[in-house]
């Protein structure tokens, strides 16, 4: 469908709809832009803090396992570990050993306590006060028993999972690393005991505590097995237990949106480089990272609704006052289309199309006393330009039947007076043949008896010339039941006889043709092979056929060929301008006379 062809007010509520419509696409693009945005902001807030707090603690991680590693291929720990002499482990290895590992935990914050096993079972340590009871327990002697017959920890360093001590209810995890006999005794690349190390949960909490955050934000340091090594936050665990961890990891790295009590989170977690399956994981409220942009967000809204509703009043002010009284204008226009005389347009309101309304109705009072000036002017021209071409036409066909009488009695007379009565009598027929076609009233005849008129003419001429020449008529059959006006191809075809074929001696020819030209015309052609006519006189025949019967009578007094100017005006006066006849000739060639009407 086009547009252009809707009512006004159709293209008008449609550009306002299709306004509306892009705008409300706008907004909601805006809308899901803000959205994703905020979500993008909050996955690289939470991508910061938890880079920053992982750097720190594979930091702390990687001290502990340095510092670990540095004690377990000291020499004099492995000689430690391999001494049978007792007075020796005790006195003069013992005492480096536990200078190391009071040096190992006052260098680093995060290592609560150091314990060095050999395999059968002696030990040397370095413990604080408060929570070094741990090491002496069975409790501990059957968790670390696990990791000391564990593979992989046999042949490096491992963080452990989470040990509950049962007295005091709480946690702690270490730090095991074997220790492999380098300097080349008897045990040589043997395992011959194990440092294990205290991590101080305490500083590990107080790292993540310190982590800027949100107010109600979580920040959770897990193991391999889920469990919660440090947390700002508790009151997120079973639900990040059960339900968070429960989701597809891979998209923790990216954020994942989610909903915890009601409350739409991100959560995004990214794995310790120090410590295998290992990783941290942060909750974050996303109106808390939204709540500096919801202003923008309810402006944007506030103003995007205004905006529609303005949109609708402004299309409704444009509908109502532009478009009505259009509509009522071009109703009353159909009236005046449908010739309602006397009814005048309504002015409906006093803008431009008030104004326009006023010059129409103006426009129309004009119109009609101008239509009805020219009805009564035409009606005169009328009743005038057809007295003067009924007496015209009446004149012209006057001076045609006289004209033709006076040589068919010379003719009459010559053979009567040369051949007696057989002649005469063929004459006389075809002579009452043509009176009789000649008086017909009617102006318009079939073809067919304009061609009979002809023969009987040509029969005449036959008798009178002897068959002097040779005449033939060829006219198209679908031309006979055609009208043509009456006797116009009898003067012409007298006029090849006497003006072109008759001051010939023998052998002239005459033709009469008829067909249907390419315009679908009736069009005839005379053509005799006589004198011709010379160019200057056939120059002044060309120009005279182009004058009014008036002009050409006044300078014809005797009245003498102008048959042929009288046929032309006849077509003329009946048809236009369009048909008539045309003259074509050369001298010793002969002439063609063109007769052209149109197909009635």
């Amino acid at each position: 469908m086009q547009i252009s062809r809707l009512k006004l007010k159709h293209q008008i509520l449609l550009i306002f709809l299709f306004s509306v419509i892009i705008f409300t696409s706008m907004e909601f693009y805006f809308y899901y832009s803000f959205y994703h945005l905020t979500h993008k902001r909050a996955a690289n807030y939470g991508d910061t803090i938890i880079e920053q707090t992982r750097q720190k603690i594979d930091s702390v991680f990687k001290d502990i396992k340095v510092s670990t590693s540095i004690a377990v291929n000291n020499k004099k720990i492995q000689e430690f570990t391999i001494a049978d002499d007792e007075y020796k482990r005790d006195i003069d290895i013992g005492s480096y050993v536990m200078d190391l590992m009071e040096y190992m935990r006052s260098f680093n914050s995060y290592v609560n306590g150091i314990v060095i096993n050999d395999r059968q079972g002696r030990r040397i340590y370095s413990l604080p006060t408060a929570n070094g009871d741990i090491f002496f327990e069975n409790q501990y002697e059957a968790f670390i028993h696990t990791y000391k017959n564990d593979s992989p920890s046999a042949e490096k360093g491992q963080f452990t999972n989470l040990l509950k001590y049962e007295k005091t209810g709480s946690d702690y995890f270490f730090y095991i690393a074997p220790i492999i006999e380098a300097i080349g005794g008897v045990h040589f690349s043997q395992k011959t005991g194990y440092c294990s190390v205290m991590v101080d949960m305490e500083k590990m909490q107080e790292l993540v505590e310190n982590t800027d955050l949100t107010p109600n934000s979580a920040l959770y340091i897990l193991n391999s097995r889920d469990e919660v090594i440090a947390s700002n936050h508790a009151n997120y665990r079973g639900i990040l237990f059960k339900d968070i961890l429960a989701a597809n990891r891979n998209h923790f790295t990216n954020g994942v949106k989610t909903k915890i009590d009601g409350e739409d989170v991100i959560v995004q977690e990214k794995g310790l480089e120090q410590a295998d399956g290992w990783r941290i994981v942060s909750i974050i409220p996303l109106h808390e990272l939204t709540a500096d942009m919801n202003a923008i967000k309810n402006i944007s809204i506030i103003a995007g609704i205004g905006i529609v509703l303005s949109m609708m009043l402004l299309g409704y002010f444009f509908l109502n006052n532009l478009t009505r009284p259009v509509m009522g204008l071009v109703a009353d226009m159909r009236k005046i289309g449908n010739r309602n005389m006397g009814f005048r347009i309504k002015v409906r309101s006093t803008n431009e199309v008030g104004v326009l309304a006023y010059s129409i109705n103006n426009m129309i009072d004009n119109m009609e006393e101008m239509a009805s000036n020219i009805w009564n002017t035409q009606a005169r021209l009328y009743e005038s330009e057809l007295s003067k071409k009924q007496a015209e036409f009446s004149a012209l066909q006057s001076q045609i039947n006289p004209h033709f009488l006076y040589n068919t009695l010379n003719c009459i007379s010559s053979i009567g007076l040369e051949y007696g009565s057989k002649e005469i009598a063929q004459i006389t027929s075809c002579m009452s043949k043509i009176f009789r076609y000649s008086i017909k009233e009617d102006e318009l005849v079939l073809i067919h008896e304009e061609i009979q008129c002809i023969k009987a003419y040509l029969q005449i001429i036959s008798i009178r010339y002897e068959n002097k020449f040779s005449m033939e008529i060829h006219v198209d059959e679908k031309l006979l039941d055609m009208k043509t006006p009456k006797m116009i191809l009898q003067p012409i075809v007298e006029n090849s006889v006497y003006h072109g074929l008759e001051s010939m001696d023998a052998g002239g020819q005459l033709r009469v043709s008829g067909h249907i030209d390419a315009n679908g015309d009736v069009c005839f052609q005379v053509t005799d092979s006589g004198k011709g006519i010379g160019k200057d006189e056939l120059e002044s025949l060309k120009g005279k056929l182009d004058k009014d019967y008036s002009e050409i009578a006044k300078n014809s007094p005797d009245g003498r060929s102008i048959g042929l100017f009288n046929i032309n005006n006849r077509i003329k006066l009946l048809f236009g301008e369009g048909y008539g006849v045309e003259i074509e000739s050369e001298i010793g060639w002969g002439t063609t006379v063109i007769v052209k009407i149109p197909n009635i």
